[in-house]
């Protein structure tokens, strides 16, 4: 890993700015976990919010144009499904403008962003009409050029996920986004529902970073837990998105990989403890830390009772705990030397039993005789 650092804050959603110097930006996305129901989407964003999400999001699609005649009338008709055909089982789950507009109301109440999916050009223009903080461009889009360049110019930030992307398509959307608006990130995202552990490729976060040095990285994460999202902030992403419900078990296809309240509130707590406990990398030692050193360490001791005047060797010497007095690596400048008084077993040495060497002696007490085995 080869985490750049300090680059500053590079995006801003509403007032929270995003950067490496900042907490992890958690999105809650709930896409279409409310079953099409406004109040189970309410509670979903207070639960968020109660959780610590800096934002919820939901998807919007404007289902008409968005799939061909056969596709929206093709049977539906599996557990998961809200209507009899494609289209209308989409068309259940869809919100429209008061539903938005309610949705908006209540997440300004709480104090949590509240922005969506596009996933076609009426969808974009209906979110731009409710002025949304920010626009989430899925994986599914990322080879869609006109659709990011379209999003792009409604000049606030775009954030898009990578899965089932090459490195070239990453390359083409951040092009695309960026020559329009400067106000973009990067999810890395394994567009598996859910996704194996061993396709979750976390370090192509690194490869982000970079690649794209001035973007901020994300990742939005279909596995099933809480430590990829602390893994993935420790590579460098700022921003995680995780998939978010009452109930697991609930109808619908999502609810399985998302994270239920209890999920989601570990995540967030253990994101904001990592981002603490990274520190600035400064070694430093706390007072919290002087006592247990002091238990657990060592110091210079006489091994047994020795006579005034008696030279030291290294038999003469013990290391024991606690460590409140010289410490063991000062036994070369100890060895080789007269003891002025003479000490008890267990007695902690100090300089001040020492007699001074001389000169000629000095060249002596370091070295090899000085590191032998204690008690030879």
């Amino acid at each position: 890993m080869s985490l750049i650092p300090n680059r500053g804050p590079g995006l801003q959603i509403e007032s929270v700015e995003i950067g490496d110097a900042t907490d992890c930006y958690v999105i809650a996305e709930i896409g279409h976990n409310h079953q099409g129901d406004l109040e189970q989407a309410k509670t979903l964003f207070t639960e968020a919010q109660r959780c610590g999400a800096q934002a919820v999001k939901i998807q919007k699609r404007d289902n008409r144009s968005l799939y061909t005649a056969e596709f929206f009338n093709k049977p539906y008709d599996n557990e998961n499904s809200f209507g009899p055909t494609y289209g209308a089982h989409r068309e259940a789950l869809e919100f429209g403008r008061d539903e938005y507009l309610e949705l908006k109301r209540h997440a300004a109440e709480l104090g949590i962003a509240f922005f969506a999916t596009a996933f076609d050009f009426a969808s974009t223009d209906f979110l731009v009409d409710l002025d949304m903080p920010a626009y989430k461009i899925a994986s599914g889009d990322l080879t869609n050029t006109p659709l990011l360049r379209y999003v792009a110019q409604t000049g606030r930030p775009v954030i898009f996920s990578t899965g089932a992307g090459t490195l070239d398509d990453v390359r083409r959307a951040y092009d695309t986004v960026s020559e329009i608006n400067p106000q973009v990130a990067i999810l890395q995202c394994t567009a598996g529902y859910p996704a194996e552990w061993e396709e979750l490729d976390l370090r192509v976060i690194d490869t982000y970073r970079q690649l794209f040095p001035d973007t901020v990285v994300g990742f939005s994460g279909h596995d099933n837990g809480i430590a990829m999202a602390v893994a993935a902030y420790v590579l460098g992403a700022r921003i995680v998105e995780k998939h978010f419900t009452l109930n697991r078990a609930a109808k619908g296809t999502d609810h399985r990989f998302s994270l239920e309240p209890q999920g989601l509130r570990k995540m967030v707590r253990d994101l904001q403890r990592t981002q603490t406990a990274l520190g600035d990398g400064t070694k430093t030692m706390y007072p919290s830390e002087v006592e247990p050193a002091r238990k657990m360490g060592k110091k210079l001791v006489a091994a047994r009772d020795l006579p005034a005047g008696h030279t030291l060797s290294n038999g003469d010497i013990a290391l024991k705990s606690p460590g409140d007095g010289l410490p063991p690596y000062e036994l070369e400048r100890v060895v080789g030397r007269m003891l002025r008084h003479p000490v008890q077993v267990d007695t902690a040495l100090t300089f001040e039993h020492l007699e001074e060497l001389l000169p000629t002696e000095i060249v002596g007490v370091s070295g090899a005789g000085a590191m032998r085995q204690l008690g030879d």
